[in-house]
């Protein structure tokens, strides 16, 4: 599953979450820890091991890929959710998906999209496809704006429903930053010609179709995306999302995170915050003493927390 790895991450909570748009449902309580796991099949041998230390580890909320493996009867049943969900009263699972890079590991991936696998899309491959993410083998970028690629998305989120989970955490919501980027500088709110809207107002829109899709058979959905804290200026925002996950705000691996990105993120999340919905924060550093800075800070801040290793592949520390 390439870029899915085991990660411990935050507790998944809302307050408020809505059946439409506009609506808000009340959701359980919050959660005081979680865990995030993506690629299970590299931590456990066999799905029936991952099922039984998901169900017995402590946390509150989970994240796990929708599927256990990429083949064709990887996916987890509503038999295996259902056993994940009695090892604590209250939990909540929620399937990982991304909605700003095509993955080549996924079902919806065509071969012949990349042929010689040189990280550009070959001839015929679809209009929203981009090139590889230099930094994750096998993700392409995409315009997530087009009708083709919010097609397979939402399918996917259809059988996420159907598959028995308790929401949706969304990753590379902050695509938008890619074409902020005009080759020399970053500009916010920079305009989509293809939409003659702002690429962040297009990601608002693309989260929101996602939400209303989720929450079209159960309305108490969880929707939970990761990073893009900018898009917390918008109101409509804020009210389609139960929550929002970030990651590195304190820290930056095994080094404290420049101020000014630290002030700018927790700035962002004001708002959030007092709509009394959760920041799930996601941190990596190694060193005792950064570990002790991250867990005071999101206790100032009212966060739940998560110390993991970089690799994600151990349920790490997590808290309130």
């Amino acid at each position: 599953m390439g870029r899915c790895v085991l990660m411990a991450v935050i507790g998944l909570v809302s307050n408020t979450l809505t059946a439409l748009p506009a609506q808000a449902v009340e959701s359980a309580s919050d959660p005081t820890s979680f865990a995030y796991v993506l690629q299970a099949d590299s931590r456990w041998k066999t799905k029936p091991d991952a099922v039984r230390e998901l169900a017995a580890c402590d946390r509150d909320w989970i994240v796990i890929d929708a599927a256990y493996t990429s083949e064709e009867n990887g996916r987890w049943s509503k038999a295996d959710l259902d056993a994940i969900l009695a090892g604590k009263s209250g939990r909540r699972v929620l399937a990982y998906l991304s909605i700003g890079e095509a993955e080549d590991y996924r079902s919806y991936w065509k071969k012949s999209w990349d042929v010689d696998g040189d990280g550009k899309p070959d001839p015929g491959a679809p209009e929203f496809l981009m090139a590889e993410n230099p930094d994750w083998d096998g993700n392409y970028r995409v315009r997530y704006w087009h009708k083709e690629w919010q097609s397979i998305i939402l399918a996917e989120i259809d059988r996420i429903a159907e598959q028995g989970f308790d929401g949706a955490y969304l990753d590379i919501v902050d695509a938008f930053e890619t074409f902020e980027f005009d080759g020399n500088d970053w500009i916010d709110d920079r305009r989509n010609d293809e939409t003659g809207k702002t690429f962040r107002a297009d990601m608002v829109s693309w989260v929101t179709k996602i939400g209303e899709r989720l929450r079209k058979t159960e309305a108490s959905r969880l929707l939970i995306p990761q990073n893009g804290s900018q898009l917390l200026a918008d109101p409509n925002y804020r009210t389609i999302i139960s929550g929002i996950g970030m990651e590195d705000v304190f820290t930056n691996g095994n080094r404290t995170q420049r101020p000014s990105e630290s002030k700018s993120r927790l700035k962002d999340v004001e708002s959030l915050v007092k709509d009394n919905k959760p920041v799930l924060l996601i941190e990596y550093p190694k060193k005792a003493e950064l570990q002790k800075m991250v867990i005071e800070k999101s206790q100032e801040h009212h966060f739940v927390w998560l110390i993991a290793d970089r690799p994600l592949k151990t349920l790490g520390e997590s808290g309130k």
